[in-house]
């Protein structure tokens, strides 16, 4: 059953990862508010299957003043959350010498900006409430970059060290960390790396030393422990859940 007094806030969280960590955190008691940007078909998909604790919203975490009347939404309508997942991203792939001004900011907006506003406009919140736990969800292309994803990767590794200041700033009373997905099984990684042919699978998977692709409740799995009480000293970390792939 979902508790009154405990509240969770994902973005991005009707769809993939996003929709797992939703799930997974309406199972703990938490309800739920999840946005969406523009897939309101996915919204309520997500509602449809969620049925209890989760409420969804519009709203565009590249905008702050969007992300003002989202907080104000929130604290109006639903209370303080205690846990935040900054999870919305955007790729935008293109080689560096073709990548639009537009393009560059776009990216970043979302995916570095984008916690960067939501951590302003609710950490107050949170920290006057007695705290809470900030999961920020980056890629591992912070780590090892990509060819044409130069906006994607710098938002992703400027994220890292966000998390980073944000837990040394908002420490004791809210945790702030890092969570990073490998291969985890999505639409997007997919097509992306066109699992669907052998000879890319086979390819990929000698790349993971468990030799399998992730799914997205194992990510859930690590979402529940870096919001939990057993990480309750865990702060301004990255936990990378890859199979392997990248403890190089």
């Amino acid at each position: 059953m979902q508790s009154p007094d405990k509240l969770a806030l994902v973005t991005g969280g009707t769809k993939g990862i996003g929709l797992a960590f939703s799930r997974r955190l309406t199972r703990m008691g938490f309800r739920v508010v999840a946005t969406f940007r523009s897939d309101e078909e996915s919204a309520n998909q997500a509602l449809q299957e969620i049925d209890k604790g989760l409420s969804v919203v519009r709203s565009d975490v590249s905008d702050p003043e969007d992300v003002a009347h989202l907080a104000e939404l929130v604290r109006t309508e639903h209370g303080t959350p205690q846990v935040l997942v900054n999870n919305a991203g955007l790729n935008i792939d293109r080689p560096v010498l073709e990548i639009s001004d537009t393009d560059w900011r776009r990216v970043l907006d979302t995916n570095l900006s984008g916690p960067f506003y939501m951590t302003r406009a609710f950490a107050p919140h949170m920290r006057e409430a007695g705290g809470g736990s900030i999961v920020n969800i980056g890629a591992t292309t912070a780590i090892r970059p990509r060819l044409n994803g130069a906006n994607y990767c710098s938002s992703k590794a400027g994220l890292l060290h966000l998390t980073k200041c944000l837990a040394m700033e908002l420490a004791p009373s809210i945790r702030v960390n890092c969570l990073i997905p490998g291969m985890i099984d999505t639409e997007e990684m997919r097509t992306r790396y066109r699992v669907a042919e052998p000879e890319y699978m086979n390819a990929l998977l000698d790349e993971i030393p468990q030799r399998r692709i992730g799914s997205p409740d194992e990510m859930a799995d690590a979402l529940e422990f870096l919001v939990g009480e057993r990480a309750a000293y865990l702060t301004g970390q990255k936990l990378i859940v890859d199979g392997g792939q990248f403890m190089w």
